[in-house]
Parts: C-alpha cells; structure tokens; sequence
C-alpha cells in the first residue's frame, strides 16, 4: 500500500501522547484523545475555547435528527430521509482571562505543552503555560474523563498555577447548547428549561430530551455571576492567586436522558434533577479510583501483549481502549455508528461493519454485548420490513446505512442494490450462535430474523430461464467499485449460507422445541412449499467460479473487465472517489476492497488452502484498499498462506491507521470497525484462531521481528490464554473449565496446566 505514515505522537505502551503543542494536527488530536463511555462521548477539543481548526463534539448513542431532501426522488425506493447524530451540550465550556486577555492557543504564547490519555484509567490530562502579553506566565492543567461506573456522569478538573505573579483570574464554565452541526452549519437545539446549574435541551425535529446538570466542587469561590442565556446555563468567578501555589476546581457533570422522544419535557427535567442531586457529592477523585478499577479489570483479562515491537502494542492497546469506550452493551438499542463517538462523519450511522467486523471483539469478550448488536436489528426489524416493501419485496431488508433502523443513504446505488447488511445479520445470528451456545435467543429472536430475512433473498432474487439456477440481478457487494452487477460471488454465497442455515435450525427445532417450531410456523405463516423453495434456491444458486483455477469470480463478467494495475495509478489520484469521474472507477478491475476474500474469511473452514493461495494471489493485487475495512482481511489471509512480512505490513497499517493518520482524514473521527478489525489481526491473523469450524481453533504463526505476544479470549464461560514466542506457544485456561479447541488441526482438551505446541 502506497500510504504513508504521519506520526507525530509519542510512543508509550499505556498512553497516547503528544508532547509540544502540534496546531496543524489539532483536529486529529481531538479525534485521537476521544473519550467516551458508549452512553456519551466527547471529543479532545480545548476546554477554554480555541479559535483554530476544531471540532467540537459532544455525542450522546441515540441522539439523532433528521433532514428530508428538498427533491425526493420520484422513483420509489429511493431514501430521501436522512438520520445523523447530533451534537449535543458542551458541558467542558470554560473561558478564562487574565489582565483582560482570553486564553487561546491559536493567539498566544505558550510552552511546555503536553496531553496524554492514559488508557489504564480513560483520563485525559493536557498542560501547558500561558504568557500572556505583559508577561505573566499561568500554568493550566486540564483533566476530565466520562465515568465507566455511571454513564451519565462526567467529570472536568482544572488546576491554576501562578508562575511569576500574584492576582486573580477571571473565570467562566457552564454549559453550552448552542453548537452547530458540523456538516450542516446548523443548530439542532431549543432550551425550554434553565435554573442556575441545569438546562433542558429539546432536539427540534426528533424531540429528543437532553437534560445537563453541573456542579462545581473543590475550589468552588464564594462569588459568584450566574449567568442565563438562551442556550447556555453557567456561573463567572474569579480566583485570587497566590503566586507558586495551586489553586484547583473541580467540575461535575451529569447529561441525562431516556432517548424516548415521547418523553414530556417536564419528566425529562425531574429525572435529570433527581440524579444531578443523587451524585453532586461524587467526588472527581473517587470516580476516577473507579475508573482504574474498572479499566484495571478489562486489562488484566483482554489485554493483547507485544514483546519487540513498541509501535504495535501501543497501537493495539488504543484500539482495545476504544472499542470499549464505544460500545459495551449498556445503552438498550445502541449500535456502533463508523466513528463510534469521536465525530460525525458518515452521519454517525451504522452499518455491516457492526456485524462483520465489531461483533467478534463482544463474541470473546462481552457476550452480552454481542447480543446487544443482534437486538439492534431485532427492535428495528419492522423498518426492515417496510424497507424490503419499499423496494418490491417480501420479508426484511435491513439498511446500508441507519441510526435508527430506517435507511439513512441517500445514493440509491448503496442503498438500493447492496444487500450484505442483510446477509450480515443472519451470518451474526450464526456466529453468535456457534460461538455462545444462546439455544433461547436461536429459537426465538433469531429464526424469526432468519426466516424474515429469507423471506427478502428469496423475493429479491431470480431464476436464470437460460440455466434454470438461482442468482442475484443489478445488486452491488461489499466492493464498492462494482456497481449493478449480476451475481455478485459474495452475495449469492452468503444468501445460500444463509438460506442453508434457516433450514439447519428450523430442523434443530423439530426435536428441540417442537411447539414454539409450530407456534413460529403459524404466526409467520411460513408453509413447506416455502421453505422447499428456499432449499431449492439454495441448492441452485449461481456461484461465479473458474473450475480450472479454483478463482472465484467477483461477479459475471469480472474477468473481462480491462485490467488496470493499481500500481500504475498516479498517488495524487487518491482517493478515487474525488478525483475520477463516477462512471470511471466502474469500468475496469480494481477493487476497493475485499469481496471474495472477505467471505473466504468469514466462512475460512469452508475452503481449501490452495483455493484460498489462488483468490489472495489474483484478488490482493487489484485491491487499493481505499476502504479503512480492507487490510484486516488481507493481514488475515496473508498470515493463514505463510506471508508473515505482508501480513505484518496490512496489520500495522490497521493498528496505527489513526495514531498515524495514514488515510489523512483521522480529524473527522477514529476508524471504529477498522481498530475492531485490528484486535481481529492479531486473534484471527497471528493468533490463527478460527470460530466458523466445529470447534475453536488455534494455529498461531509469529512476526519474524517480535520476541512473543499474548491475547485472550472468552469462550463457553472460560478465559483462553495464548502466549507464543518465536519457536512455541503455549495454550492454556486461566479462568474457568477447561474447554475443547483444535490445535493445529487435533481436537484438544485445554485447561489450567495448558498445551505446548510448536509455531
């Protein structure tokens, strides 16, 4: 891959850390020192106000609006609705004045500039010194982070120390409604609530209730200015300093709400209040005590260890931080928008990637949040079914792009003909399944979505007269470059997956749960000729595929496509999307990112090695990966197929995608489901752990740079621990029963005292 790496942070296995102050990098840092909780997150954006390039961002999961386009499209199935996550309160609203000057980086002269995120208690800490024009020198600490206990609560602390005077300083903190969007240079808010410390925030299409409350705690000064604006509630004070000596404020925040827009206002308040009087007292110190706790806890049972290779074990470690800042399962109806909480690019919306790429991290660490990304699908399922209505089907079509179960793209190209978000949730139902054991949830949430998923494969595919077989028309897959084709390879498998699968478990439930079978049956009015049609499709489906080379092809035609070596492609060309016409990139070879071989890694046992060395071998050279998605999958295979050197350069690349900006664009938000595709290198690529077979499988490989590595996994209520070095690894239980896996091939019983096996 012809991208470079523009690394400017310093490297710390624990931290993120830029040392001096970096102003051409201010939106990236804002990105990078994200915090967030899953309910809430905030953006690394200055506290005291900064008049240079900045996004301020404060998120709430949950909290969208919406805009209809001015011309909607006469053709019918064309979404011309679209969600976006809004920007919600400031609540680290500061501003600070000293001889009449305000505080802002972008005007005056500062030194010894520092922030770092410390990944072991999720607090970021920045500090620098102010001189001011007539020289006064004010060393400013920042401090905050987003309890992991109470979601709701957050916390700001900042520390004052006079360097070369005596005096006081002027002081403004609140809480701020009145950000714009950053995409529509618009307000989203009304604030029909304010007392002195609280303000009700009203979302003015959607009615989203938001309540925020502060409270200032240690260092609160007697006098005080309240101050009450149309959107903004807070307080001015002044504090008298001693020169050499600190003088610190605590400030605590709770931002509540149901996220039900049918909430009364009134309610709203009540509730905000009530928990705003139950946690005043909560101490910055001890929430932060908590924190580390907490965090202490996630490392010591998920942490991915890298001996030799600091750049990589920093990198994973982040990676590992955000994912669980993201998502964890706690907000009922969340899912995983394509920044989590770090920016609202792409909407805030959330696609495939949630089930393909996110859902393994949850599989082996959080099972509860794993069954939580299933249960976004299963509250939206009746959007599914108006949508699949919508473009003249039967049964569920779930959207490319969504917040909140309706589809939020606009380009009826994405929307219209990609069905791999669909095809996704069934092959999440499986793997949830296969890897959990949720026999309960199989048997009712999940073949319901599986039978109403069906329902839409099979009334949107069609029957070739010339062949008598199975196939998708006009449809586009998870290459993007590929617009309208007929029989997409992966569409097609994974709609036969899928249909085989249905099939699979409602025979499961002829001797497991005969009644529900029967009960589910009849409501859904599912009959035998129907499920023999789908057996059928499934048995005939088109699968494009060169019987002499064992190459699949990507669709029918694929092979004819005028080949363009991506090699030869000018780098200022890049990215495609901006710099060819739209018809251009669909008329030749070259992949956005992985389509063949992305099902050959979502069903790996399924396929030889030699098949899977003569997809890598034609496919990875076309590939440009302009999509964040595509080298996790090469990294993947590459590993599998004994190409330790390439499989390492796809690995890093996904690791450090942010902390290096390697795509230039980190400033808009962190690369969720790509940094969840990193954690899925190191388990699935080095590790060699496969969860598609009938067992758990292990055959870990080893960089030829780095001395060991470790990672763990949770599987069937036990934690697997494997540490590998360049000549052994040793597999062993750590937690709970011990467990059958196959190791190198062998069906192994592991436990407490472990297997030694050679790499």
């Amino acid at each position: 891959m012809a991208k470079v790496a523009d690394k400017y942070l310093l490297v710390d296995p624990w931290k993120i850390i830029e040392a001096g102050f970096h102003p051409e990098k201010s939106k990236v840092s804002e990105a990078l020192f994200s915090l967030g909780n899953e309910y809430q997150g905030v953006r690394g954006y200055f506290d005291e106000g900064y008049s240079g390039d900045s996004l301020v961002g404060c998120y709430l999961n949950g909290i969208y609006e919406e805009r209809f386009l001015r011309e909607p499209s006469a053709y019918k199935g064309i979404s011309s609705r679209i969600c976006f996550m809004v920007n919600t309160v400031n609540w680290l609203y500061t501003r600070i004045e000293l001889d009449g000057e305000t505080l802002d980086l972008a005007k005056y002269e500062i030194s010894d500039f520092r922030q770092e995120l410390d990944f072991r208690t999720g607090e970021l800490h920045r500090e620098f010194i102010w001189t001011t024009t007539s020289g006064k020198k004010l060393k400013l600490v920042f401090s905050r982070f987003l309890s992991m206990r109470v979601k709701e609560l957050a916390f700001q602390r900042i520390v004052f120390k006079a360097l070369n005077f005596s005096g006081p300083v002027r002081v403004t903190q609140g809480l701020d409604f009145s950000i714009l969007h950053r995409s529509f240079q618009e307000n989203f808010w009304e604030c029909p609530q304010k007392s002195e410390r609280a303000i009700l925030g009203v979302s003015k299409s959607i009615r989203h209730k938001l309540f925020a409350g502060f409270e200032i705690q240690s260092g609160a000064p007697k006098e005080v200015e309240n101050i009450r604006e149309e959107k903004f509630v807070g307080c001015r004070f002044s504090l008298d300093l001693l020169q050499g000596n600190d003088a610190t404020i605590d400030k605590l925040n709770v931002l509540a709400t149901s996220r039900d827009p049918a909430q009364p206002e009134a309610e709203a308040w009540a509730a905000g209040k009530k928990l705003l009087a139950e946690h005043r007292s909560g101490s910055y110190t001890g929430f932060l005590q908590r924190n580390a706790e907490y965090w202490a806890h996630i490392w010591d049972r998920f942490d991915i260890t890298i001996d030799g290779d600091p750049d990589t074990q920093q990198g994973i470690r982040f990676c590992i931080f955000q994912m669980q800042q993201t998502y964890r399962g706690i907000v009922d109806g969340a899912n995983i928008g394509a920044k989590g909480l770090t920016g609202d690019d792409y909407n805030g919306n959330a696609f495939w990637d949630s089930e393909t790429y996110c859902l393994p991290f949850f599989l082996f660490s959080n099972p509860q949040a794993a069954k939580s990304l299933i249960d976004f699908r299963y509250r939206t399922l009746p959007q599914a079914l108006d949508r699949a209505r919508q473009l003249d089907c039967e049964g569920a079509c779930f959207p490319v792009a969504t917040t909140d179960g309706t589809e939020s793209c606009t380009l009826w190209q994405h929307a219209s003909l990609q069905f791999q978000p669909t095809t996704a949730v069934a092959y999440a139902i499986w793997h949830y399944a296969k890897v959990i054991g949720d026999a309960e949830f199989l048997y009712s949430e999940g073949i319901e979505l599986l039978i109403h998923i069906c329902r839409f494969l099979a009334s949107r595919g069609q029957w070739s007269p010339r062949r008598n077989q199975f196939g998708y028309y006009a449809v586009m897959g998870p290459d993007e470059f590929q617009m309208m084709v007929n029989n997409s390879c992966y569409t097609n498998l994974m709609a036969k997956r899928t249909f085989e699968y249905t099939l699979e478990v409602l025979a499961e439930m002829d001797e497991a749960r005969p009644e529900k079978k029967a009960d589910l049956i009849h409501n859904l009015a599912c009959t035998s000729a129907e499920l023999g049609r789908w057996k059928e499709m499934a048995e005939k489906m088109i699968i494009p595929r060169d019987p002499q080379t064992g190459i699949y092809e990507e669709h029918e035609g694929f092979f004819d496509l005028p080949h363009i070596d991506p090699d030869s492609i000018p780098v200022e060309d890049f990215p495609l999307y901006y710099n060819w016409s739209y018809d251009r990139i669909y008329r030749n070879d070259v992949i956005k990112q992985p389509d063949v071989l992305m099902f050959m890694f979502l069903y790996n046992q399924s396929f030889s090695l030699a098949e899977k060395q003569a997809n890598y071998d034609y496919y990875e050279p076309r590939c440009i990966h302009e999509s964040s998605l595509s080298p996790s999958v090469h990294s993947i295979l590459a590993a599998e197929l004994g190409r330790p050197q390439e499989a390492f350069e796809f690995f890093r690349f996904a690791t450090r995608i942010d902390l290096d900006n390697y795509n230039r664009n980190t400033g808009e938000g962190i690369h969720t489901t790509s940094i969840a595709a990193a954690w899925m290198n190191i388990v699935y690529g080095f590790g060699g752990m496969r969860s598609d077979g009938e067992s758990l499988s292990f055959h870990p490989t080893i960089p030829e740079h780095w001395k060991a590595y470790s990672f763990q996994v949770l599987y069937h209520g036990s934690v697997i621990r494997v540490d590998v070095r360049q000549k052994n690894a040793k597999i062993r239980i750590v937690e709970g029963k011990p467990v059958p896996v196959r190791l190198l091939g062998e069906l192994r019983e592991i436990g407490p005292e472990g297997l030694d096996i050679p790499v």
